[in-house]
């Protein structure tokens, strides 16, 4: 069931674009900068490190442990959960004193451990750049470490290595660079000096970006913008940011405020009326105070625990590695899936998809294994296909240039010379006149590879032309007469399990959305290739237009993003979750890690980057979006045995409190003592330790389920006041029909209370009837019995005077025991009409 709306963080339209430096003239930015083609000096930039300039990717700094501490001691039900130890304290409840701090602060611990977790994921991206950095310093080529690298400065930049920080590229010699860590999309980007296509971040032809990787060419950089001020830093500042509420600490805090309401509901009401009947004051206010810590849910942190920790462990042997407790709770709340492309759909590698004419691909073979420098991954693709022909040699080189948008090998074998070009399409088919199968028709030709590029396919053409010997190739005018041979096509293939996953997913009520970096004709490939069910698209140059408000209003019937930034996706994320959603995203890169610090259940895989991982909370050791589906399956049981909890203490405790509320007014002896009324709730606690193991309906697994609090307010409305009609009719009873004596009044009532409300779980915990339902489990049956033979001995054992009982007649004995029989088949009935009155579900 969705959470309620949040409210959305105002935002100015475009800032994305606005942070888009590429589109500005290098001049303008030399000029800016104060600095040339030929860098800076060293003392210039020595000043700017000391004025803070430097190039350090660190994110905020720690919260102060304190601060951390104190923030969470003021959640309602932490405040609560003290003031009820503060209570037993002064009542001299010892045990109970030290049980609830001890909860408490464990509780306490485990979430500032949760939270600098967030720290380690923004330390991790300090690693993702490189070390060292060659700049030009003097008009000398230096090495300094990255960190002193200073806006103004010129870096160069070969194949093989890491980009330190963002900047426009002045010169450029066949310069590729993997762009995946921002983008997600696995292909070389070409880059080259001059004005860019576009101000999204797919188009800046002419930028190079921190964290990326040069894998062909070389390159001359001016450093425009370092340390937290580049992409990359954006992502660490937003993983060190606090983030935004998860759907389990919402329920939390939104069952804290309903237990605040009703104690201060009854505690008000018990202290007016003693005062206004003259009962004494002090008395009047320990016993107002005592109902207070009997409302408390003591052990809900523990039971809390102790569910997640056995879900932990199962989801452990599902291969669901389990971070942070609370997010197997909204890993079965979540009712939308958001997910990265590449690596979760898709087998996250370039592959030969088609080969085209078998000497297309000998030819393509020749050009990618005889080439000098680091291969391409489209390189690499084409020789797992193909291995080089033996054979031959090569006797020249024209890199690929990103004017040309092509490269060529000279190579010499079998009798031959040939000059073997590659590229993309229309660069290719620009320098053919002839084709070897069939007529030339370039339009022809030119139409079905952007046919094919819409299709989600990335496309090479591959053409030849025979050299004769007294021929130098030694430019680009050499790749002119070719003869086209073909098309080969690439692809990151999706996973055969994805579409069957998605319709799992689909099942079980939860709705998948696919956001990536890639292009939108990839995007829509892949849903078509996978039959997903899918609605709308939204580009990132669309969503840069719209503030987070117009957002909201996009998410709820679009399906699709496309080269989305960082940034965005977290934005689609809190957008959704504005709309009242429990929202899961799943990612392996660092282009994804800021959405998985927002997601309610922020998750990865095994293979992911290392920042991704350090941000997710569940990691998956399969890279399969099955084995994400039964993660959820145990999520909905967790949530579904804490709801137990939940329901069955806050109905039968406020049950208890009001009918000693009403008792307390109409008799002339408070119906249980303090620390009777401590001693009820400790053993009714303890008994329900046994639930983080039981079984649970079929139903609670099919559909995602949220933390409703009117949903239970009114099933503790329905259930509560039951309680409290058999309690005032054993008062009833016990003083007009026995005429019993104080002592015997509060043995009675004490034995009645705490029997209905530990046998009555045995109803509650199924929505069905209960002849139906799986068998509780051992360790509840324990737990739930064990409690009751120790109330039973108290209260009536050798040690009952020490606590104020006296012993019970065989007739009150009698009696009590027809009452607790009624109050069971009424409760078996009732309960349906409870779950009626909660809208449907009980998810027990």
């Amino acid at each position: 069931m969705p959470h309620p709306p949040s409210p959305v963080p105002s935002r100015r339209p475009r800032a994305e674009a606005a942070a888009a430096f590429w589109t500005r003239p290098t001049d303008d930015w030399l000029t800016r900068l104060g600095s040339s083609p030929q860098g800076l000096s060293a003392g210039e930039a020595a000043r700017r490190v000391a004025a803070g300039a430097g190039n350090r990717l660190a994110g905020q700094a720690p919260a102060a442990l304190l601060r951390q501490v104190g923030r969470r001691l003021a959640e309602p039900l932490v405040a609560i959960l003290l003031v009820a130890a503060l209570v037993s304290g002064l009542t001299g409840d010892w045990p109970g004193f030290g049980i609830i701090l001890g909860i408490v602060g464990v509780s306490v611990a485990m979430d500032v451990v949760q939270e600098r977790r967030a720290e380690q994921a923004a330390a991790a991206l300090r690693d993702s750049v490189a070390v060292q950095a060659a700049v030009l310093r003097d008009g000398t080529r230096q090495s300094v470490p990255v960190e002193a690298l200073v806006p103004g400065d010129v870096v160069l930049l070969a194949a093989g290595g890491l980009v330190p920080a963002d900047g426009l590229v002045l010169a450029a010699e066949g310069a590729q660079l993997n762009e995946a860590l921002l983008t997600g999309e696995p292909y070389p980007v070409a880059k080259q000096p001059g004005p860019a296509r576009g101000a999204d971040l797919a188009e800046a032809s002419n930028a190079v970006f921190a964290g990326t990787a040069m894998v062909a060419g070389s390159a001359r950089m001016l450093v425009v913008a370092t340390g937290r001020a580049t992409r990359l830093g954006g992502i660490a500042a937003g993983l060190a940011a606090r983030r935004p509420p998860t759907a389990f600490e919402r329920g939390l805090r939104g069952l804290g405020l309903l237990i605040l309401r009703l104690t201060v509901f009854l505690v008000l009401f018990v202290l007016l009326a003693h005062l206004a009947f003259h009962r004494p004051a002090i008395e009047s206010f320990l016993f107002a105070v005592a109902l207070a810590v009997g409302l408390t849910p003591e052990l809900l942190p523990m039971v809390t625990t102790v569910t997640l920790s056995r879900g932990a462990l199962r989801m452990a042997a599902r291969r669901v590695v389990v971070k942070r407790l609370a997010a197997i709770h909204d890993l079965g709340a979540m009712d939308v899936l958001c997910t990265d492309k590449t690596g979760t759909l898709t087998e996250a590698r370039i592959t030969l998809a088609e080969g085209g004419p078998p000497e297309a691909l000998r030819m393509a073979a020749l050009n990618a294994g005889l080439a000098g420098g680091v291969p391409t991954p489209l390189d690499a693709a084409i020789l797992a296909a193909r291995p080089v022909p033996e054979g031959w040699r090569a006797l020249a080189e024209l890199p690929f240039g990103f004017e040309r948008r092509r490269s060529a090998v000279l190579v010499a074998g079998e009798g031959r010379r040939l000059l073997v070009v590659k590229g993309a399409p229309e660069a290719v088919l620009a320098a053919c006149t002839a084709a070897a199968a069939g007529p030339f028709d370039h339009a022809a030709l030119l139409a079905e590879a952007e046919a094919r590029g819409a299709a989600g396919l990335r496309l090479l053409g591959i053409a030849l032309r025979e050299v004769p010997e007294d021929e130098a190739v030694t430019g680009p005018e050499a790749e002119r007469d070719l003869t086209f041979l073909g098309f080969l096509a690439f692809l990151d293939p999706p996973k055969p399990s994805a579409g069957a996953a998605v319709a799992r997913l689909a099942q079980l009520g939860i709705r998948t959305k696919i956001v990536s970096g890639d292009a939108a004709p990839v995007v829509r490939h892949l849903v078509q290739s996978l039959g997903l069910p899918a609605e709308g698209l939204l580009t990132g140059e669309e969503i840069a237009r719209l503030d987070d408000q117009a957002l909201a209003g996009q998410v709820e019937r679009v399906d699709l993003y496309a080269r989305v930034s960082p940034d965005q996706k977290r934005r689609i994320l809190l957008a959704l979750k504005a709309r009242g959603h429990t929202v899961g995203f799943i990612g392996d890169g660092i282009n994804d890690a800021p959405a998985i610090h927002a997601a309610d259940a922020g998750i990865s895989v095994q293979e992911a980057t290392e920042v991704a991982r350090a941000a997710a909370d569940l990691i998956l050791l399969a890279p399969d979006l099955g084995v994400l589906a039964a993660g959820v399956k145990e999520g909905r049981r967790t949530y579904a045995n804490v709801m137990k909890y939940v329901r069955m203490g806050t109905s039968s405790n406020f049950g208890n409190m009001l009918s000693m509320a009403v008792a307390s007014i109409a008799i002339p002896f408070l119906p249980l003592l303090p620390a009777q009324i401590l001693l009820n709730n400790l053993l009714y606690d303890l008994s329900e330790t046994g639930i983080p193991f039981d079984a649970v309906d079929p139903a609670d697994l099919a559909a995602p389920h949220g933390w409703d609090m009117r949903a239970v307010l009114r099933f503790t409305l329905v259930m509560g006041p039951l309680s409290s009609l058999f309690d005032l009719a054993t008062f009833a009873l016990l003083l007009r029909g026995f005429g019993v004596t104080p002592e015997v009044f509060r043995t009675a009532w004490f034995v009645e209370s705490i029997t209905t409300q530990i046998l009555v779980i045995f109803l509650i915990r199924t929505a069905g009837p209960v002849w139906r339902a799986a068998p509780p489990h051992p360790v509840l049956v324990a737990t739930s019995l064990g409690a009751l033979a120790i109330a039973l001995f108290l209260a009536l054992g050798p040690f009952a005077t020490a606590l104020g009982f006296a012993p019970l007649p065989l007739a009150v004995q009698a009696m009590l025991l027809g009452l607790v029989a009624a109050y069971l088949a009424v409760a078996e009935g009732l309960k349906r009409v409870a779950v009626r009155a909660g809208g449907g579900g009980l998810a027990l």
